[in-house]
């Protein structure tokens, strides 16, 4: 790894004094060799026409008379030396002397042609030119201020690499009218995407994480875990980027190796690194189409390299599970398999990590025949639920060693979302076959809708808020960008993935099902609403909310404004608060993600609409110059925003996916075949078989979901 600026000279602001000027002197240099260089190749073209129309003369002088041996001799001791003389006095030959022409390029050539009889050591003009005429001695120093620049770190790789603006031209001007072409916008998705990838592959190749202002990489393990690789490979396929798969998938065959003796995170490892690999399985032999690779071929040697990493991985991860009540660790080695209790939180699991590992699991088992991954991610399930928590609400944290909830803060924000997330996502899985997981989701929801929703003050926009000290505590008006997931669940729960207009002509349809389509709606608008506050256009990490006291229940008449008013002093701006602390943005995928499932399925344009924008904000706010792709937010509230130094993995696997998606038509993964993980990998909906049933039972339960007393 490059380690740029060694003396520290660029953090000076005195230094960006001259940086503008220098890096321009540097560019006309550069400018200035390429020119010259195009003389050479065409100079070098002249010398290649030349000798294939020469006509040998026809008196040719022997070159084995031994007085030519002489001659030579004598030529070659002679007081000027040839410039391409090969170490033995005399010219090497026909090609040399091409060399020669094409390599003095740097000065005018004024040697007679190449003959036997007169070589190039033959002197030629004596006579000195300034030495601001020679062009060799210019070239040497305009190199050498280049080196001496770009090691200061006042020029950068934007000399070598196309900048991001070169390639993001289509943003200066206004939307095209008429007709929406969303092919030719979804190419804005996979050029936005290159441009990312190929700045992580061009100076963090293979590292975990990436910094793309500073341009390097860091590993979170000794060797590596292809964070950013394995996690994107399915954006890859879907993106038919074969070139760039097959190097990834080189990668993963000849450096990838989980034996390491390094403590990992049990959640991340498993959505990101297993859900990768097990998306990447699944889309390679589905649809072998897309970014078809040779390797992936049935009976070849690799076919099945993605599923044997993910065993390979999944054994280890099982460490997590080995605790006393059956609820993973919150982290485990990779290398001993041992189980390591969190380092904070009083050593507790949070309720989002332990629960969100069972879609990839259940997956897993079903490709190998191999139930114990079933039964481990069922059992947390199982050992969750005997709390009997009232109306399906989990406190964030759960103890491993006892299977008891730590604390009584509830939320779908960090450390409680994907708890819900999976609940639906698991019913849809196996096929609807599993009616125990939609029991659970429908008492959430409910509990949701009676504890959670409220409207914001002046304008009735819709909120998720949370109860930080349980559910008898006062409401705080707050949401986490991770909360907006929630709507598009919401959405694909009350239809299981077909559209609107299919879902409302069956007879499972209900009043029900109507509320829930419209609370997904409501947020939807807030979650886009937490872009439009922003200055960048860009949500901020948390957003608050103004409330009315006390705040509105969710049977409470209401009605937001429908668009939002871009001016600064509009009403609707009361509704949202964004602290200091929580103005950075991630370039998180939640907000993206229901967009996708809302569109899909209810067909109103206006979700494609509101992403559009959305992309576009990301194209302006978060691209990095000198080819480094695009960066987090420190400040997303500002102009112009203030960039963090780091690209999320999540990035590429989910935010630029669900965009891709969005912007895809309805056939290109339909979403009733398939589950989305919570990284926005791919799995098939598959039946459960023989091999595979729910192995556990709801102890009973009163109405407010709380254990009966015999229980």
């Amino acid at each position: 790894m490059n380690v740029r600026d060694p003396f520290n000279l660029r953090r000076s602001n005195a230094i960006n004094i001259i940086q503008g000027t220098a890096a321009q002197a540097a560019l006309n240099l550069t400018h200035r060799a390429l020119q010259t260089s195009v003389k050479a190749i065409e100079s070098g073209r002249q010398v290649v026409e030349d000798m294939s129309s020469y006509a040998a003369p026809k008196t040719i002088p022997s070159f084995s008379d031994p007085q030519r041996e002489l001659e030579d001799r004598s030529w070659g001791s002679s007081s000027v030396t040839s410039r391409a003389s090969n170490g033995y006095g005399y010219n090497s030959g026909v090609m040399s002397g091409m060399q020669e022409r094409v390599g003095g390029f740097f000065e005018k050539q004024t040697n007679l042609p190449m003959y036997k009889d007169k070589p190039f050591s033959y002197p030629s003009s004596r006579r000195s030119k300034p030495w601001w005429k020679k062009r060799r001695l210019l070239a040497l120093i305009g190199l050498f201020i280049m080196f001496i620049l770009y090691c200061l770190g006042l020029v950068g790789d934007d000399i070598a690499a196309e900048t991001v603006g070169d390639r993001l031209t289509w943003l200066k001007g206004p939307d095209k009218t008429g007709k929406v072409d969303w092919l030719d916008r979804r190419e804005r998705v996979v050029e936005a995407f290159t441009l990312s990838w190929d700045a992580y592959e061009r100076y963090a190749w293979g590292y975990d994480e990436f910094h793309p202002i500073s341009k390097r990489g860091k590993q979170m393990t000794p060797n590596g875990m292809g964070w950013i690789i394995v996690d994107s490979l399915d954006t890859l396929m879907l993106m038919n980027l074969t070139t760039r798969l097959t190097k990834a998938r080189s990668w993963i065959t000849t450096s990838l190796d989980y034996d390491q003796d390094q403590e990992v995170n049990t959640f991340e490892t498993t959505i990101r690194m297993l859900g990768g690999l097990l998306s990447a399985h699944y889309l390679s032999t589905t649809f072998p189409n897309l970014a078809p690779i040779a390797e992936d071929d049935e009976g070849t040697a690799g076919e099945d390299l993605y599923i044997e990493k993910a065993k390979d991985l999944a054994d280890r991860i099982m460490g997590a599970f080995d605790s006393p009540s059956g609820i993973p660790f919150a982290s485990f080695n990779l290398k001993t398999l041992q189980g390591i209790p969190s380092h904070d939180d009083g050593g507790a699991s949070s309720t989002a990590e332990a629960a969100t590992l069972q879609l990839e699991l259940k997956y897993l088992s079903k490709l190998t025949g191999e139930g114990f991954y079933w039964e481990k991610g069922e059992r947390v399930m199982q050992i969750i639920d005997d709390n009997g928590m009232e109306d399906g609400l989990l406190p964030i944290y759960i103890h491993a060693n006892t299977g008891k909830f730590r604390g009584s803060n509830i939320r779908l924000g960090s450390r409680g979302d994907s708890y819900y997330e999976y609940l639906i996502k698991q019913y849809l899985q196996t096929s609807k076959q599993e009616p125990i997981y939609e029991e659970m989701w429908d008492q959430a929801l409910a509990g949701v809708r009676k504890h959670l929703i409220t409207y914001s003050s002046p304008s009735q926009f819709t909120i998720l808020g949370e109860r930080q000290n349980g559910l008898r505590d006062q409401l705080a008006p707050k949401m986490d960008h991770l909360v907006c997931f929630m709507p598009g669940t919401i959405a694909l729960g009350a239809t299981g993935g077909i559209s609107e207009a299919e879902a409302r002509k069956l007879p499972s349809w209900t009043s029900k099902k109507d509320e829930e389509m419209r609370l997904a709606r409501e947020l939807s608008q807030t979650c886009w609403g937490m872009y439009k506050a922003a200055r960048t256009g860009l949500a901020a990490e948390i957003t608050h909310f103004t409330l009315d006291s006390p705040p509105l229940p969710e049977s409470a008449p209401h009605s937001a404004p429908e668009t939002f008013d871009p001016s600064d002093d509009a009403d609707w701006r009361q509704d949202f608060n964004i602290k200091v602390t929580d103005q950075h943005n991630l370039q998180r995928p939640e907000t993206i993600e229901t967009l996708f499932y809302m569109w899909r399925i209810t067909g109103d344009e206006m979700y494609r609409e509101w992403g559009w924008e959305m992309f576009k904000s990301f194209m302006e706010h978060t691209a990095v110059e000198q080819g480094g792709g695009f960066t987090s937010l420190s400040n997303a509230n500002t102009i112009p925003a203030v960039q963090k130094d780091n690209m999320e993995s999540f990035w590429l696997a989910e935010t630029l996916k669900y965009f891709y998606l969005l912007f895809s038509p309805n056939d290109l993964i339909p979403l009733d075949e398939v589950v989305i993980n919570t990284e926005a990998h791919i799995f098939p909906r598959f039946e459960m078989g023989p091999l595979f049933k729910t192995g556990w039972t709801r102890k009973p339960r009163g109405p407010d979901g709380k254990l009966s007393i015999a229980s």
